[in-house]
């Protein structure tokens, strides 16, 4: 009998919010991989299931990939949790899942809570269209640059963000797209969830005078209106950088090889690994 990879979905924060699907597909696996067994230990522990865990972040999925394969071949069922939410959203899991198809194996998703959408409908922005970027860049040139390309998205941005680094990130919000509207949203679903809404500079000057900002935290942000749409397409319309330019001025800029080859295979809609031989390249050149 073949086997089964579920994918399941998992509560952000409010355990009330398990579905009984995802008890299921967790109680019925031979075993369930996951990111950290002690979080996800607690989570079976408070639904009485008692299944075997298995270490599988991002650290060490590459390597486990195989071995995953042969059970799912051999009949076994797996289960595959991240700490909280949907995995394969802005998670590496999603390698596991490509693996699993390209095998012609059976893969199952169990849906469960997404931050993503839960941030969306809170903040009483549009969701008719909407972009999810994931994590921003960390160095401060690069999020700009990133947000520059984000700002021209006829849609509303969900933004995922550290709570160290939010305040940073509101502030480049506000710098490359004005005042838009945008709402901060954080600790979804648990005790002190909070939703403030307001122009990005002012969130920006909030959070900086807080002594914490505490719980993950997603930003979104209005779409942009017709006015500032045809401004910026008038504004890009000189010639643009090819790929080659664009590795040239993130290397000048000091941008570390991996978030500069993240950005620009976004941006130029290339496999990540194909753009990250190309920085390489370039290093290589101009260190010869």
């Amino acid at each position: 009998m073949a086997g089964l990879l579920s994918v399941v979905g998992t509560p952000i924060g409010n355990l009330s919010d398990m579905a009984p699907r995802a008890i299921g597909a967790l109680s019925s696996a031979d075993v369930v991989l996951c990111e950290d067994t002690r979080v996800t230990g607690k989570l079976l522990s408070a639904f009485d299931l008692h299944v075997r865990l298995e270490r599988c972040d991002e650290n060490v999925l590459g390597e486990r990939i195989p071995s995953v394969l042969a059970r799912l071949e051999e009949g076994q069922r797996v289960a595959f949790v991240s700490d909280a939410g949907m995995p394969g959203v802005s998670d590496p899991g999603q390698r596991l899942v490509d693996a699993a198809l390209d095998a012609g194996l059976a893969v199952e998703v169990v849906p469960g809570p997404s931050a993503v959408t839960c941030a969306l409908v809170a903040s009483g922005l549009t969701s008719e269209h909407f972009f999810f970027e994931g994590f921003l860049p960390r160095r401060r040139s690069a999020q700009r640059a990133r947000l520059e390309e984000l700002a021209v998205i006829p849609g509303t941005l969900v933004v995922y963000e550290s709570p160290h680094r939010v305040a940073d990130t509101l502030a480049n919000v506000a710098t490359v797209m004005g005042d838009r509207r945008v709402a901060l949203v954080r600790e979804l679903t648990k005790v002190h969830e909070e939703v403030v809404r307001g122009e990005a500079s002012e969130l920006a000057a909030m959070v900086a005078v807080r002594d914490e900002v505490r719980g993950e935290c997603v930003v979104v942000i209005a779409a942009p209106d017709a006015s500032e749409l045809e401004e910026r397409r008038r504004a890009s319309a000189g010639p643009e950088l090819s790929l080659e330019e664009a590795i040239a001025a993130g290397l000048a800029d000091s941008e570390p090889k991996s978030a500069l080859a993240k950005r620009l295979a976004k941006s130029f809609s290339l496999p990540r690994a194909e753009v990250y031989d190309r920085v390489v390249a370039a290093v290589s050149t101009a260190v010869n």
